[in-house]
């Protein structure tokens, strides 16, 4: 069977369709001024990147926050819709969420884009931080709000509550400048978020996409199928002249060489846009979206 192919656009059209995604995930832009919370039908269903349930435009829920509202509730009502809508995007598209279809992914790639010094954290300290958002979700999503339990057996958000920058900004911020009661009540654990969300912004201006690296648990979740997934990276190896420039272009420092569906890769195609020869592509299943051999080799 032939395979198909198409043309190269997605990974020059990708901040749009990221553009899209976030509107589309917070499409209800009356709550930003109403300060209230969308709480249609839509929100039982997840959407597929970080974007947090209180937000006021959110219309769906969140990945990370749904697991936890499973876990911490009654074990008997064990909801497997979650985990299977979950478990569905990464084997459809694995890390390609958080190139292409995540909110929060976007605005720290954005924030980067602002003028000043850039930093390349190096290989010796960025390789085993990777592992730490292995730990988050490991710890603040499964373990906690199904162990440290109330009274009445009922856990709490763990990372939503004490860590996520994304509910800080998309949801604590609108919220608190929206309704007054609000602003009266808040507390310690207002000013953590906003320390913690602080320092991501001024990381992300510095550091590519540092909370996608080190401390997301969607994308450590997601980063489980990327070697697996439909979606996949390819990289063909008699086109390939090893010049190295697909490895010192990739934003997430991923050996494209030696392992180009390593569980950092987020398929944002940087790799395929740079390579002289075309020999790195985007595939799903069997349609090819390939890049173009770059000019100064036709």
């Amino acid at each position: 069977m032939s395979r198909k192919k198409s043309g190269g656009r997605l990974f020059r059209y990708r901040g749009w369709i990221q553009l899209g995604a976030a509107l589309g995930t917070n499409a209800h832009l009356r709550g930003f001024l109403t300060g209230r919370i969308y709480s249609g039908e839509l929100k039982t269903a997840c959407v597929p990147g970080l974007n947090c349930y209180s937000c006021p435009g959110s219309v769906g829920s969140c990945p990370i926050g749904a697991m936890q509202a499973v876990i911490s509730g009654n074990k008997l009502n064990f909801s497997y819709y979650v985990f299977g809508i979950v478990l569905l995007f990464g084997v459809l598209l694995g890390r390609l969420i958080c190139g292409f279809l995540c909110p929060f992914g976007w605005i720290q790639q954005l924030l980067h884009k602002l003028p000043g010094k850039k930093l390349r954290v190096p290989e010796k300290l960025d390789r085993p931080a990777r592992f730490l958002k292995y730990g988050v979700l490991a710890i603040f999503v499964l373990a906690l709000p199904a162990f440290l339990v109330d009274g009445f057996e009922l856990g709490a958000p763990y990372f939503c509550k004490w860590i996520c920058p994304a509910g800080t900004l998309e949801g604590g911020l609108p919220l608190v400048i929206a309704n007054e009661s609000l602003r009266s009540g808040l507390g310690f654990l207002f000013w953590w978020k906003i320390g913690l969300l602080a320092l991501t912004i001024l990381a992300s201006v510095l550091i590519y996409r540092p909370f996608c690296k080190y401390v997301c648990p969607l994308g450590a979740f997601y980063a489980l199928f990327n070697r697996m997934s439909l979606t996949r990276m390819e990289l063909d190896g008699g086109n390939c002249v090893a010049c190295g420039k697909c490895e010192r272009e990739c934003p997430m420092q991923v050996r494209v060489l030696k392992n180009i569906n390593s569980a950092e890769c987020i398929r944002c195609g940087r790799c395929a846009q740079v390579c002289p020869t075309g020999a790195i592509e985007l595939r799903f299943g069997k349609i090819r979206f390939k890049e173009n051999a770059t000019a100064e080799h036709g």
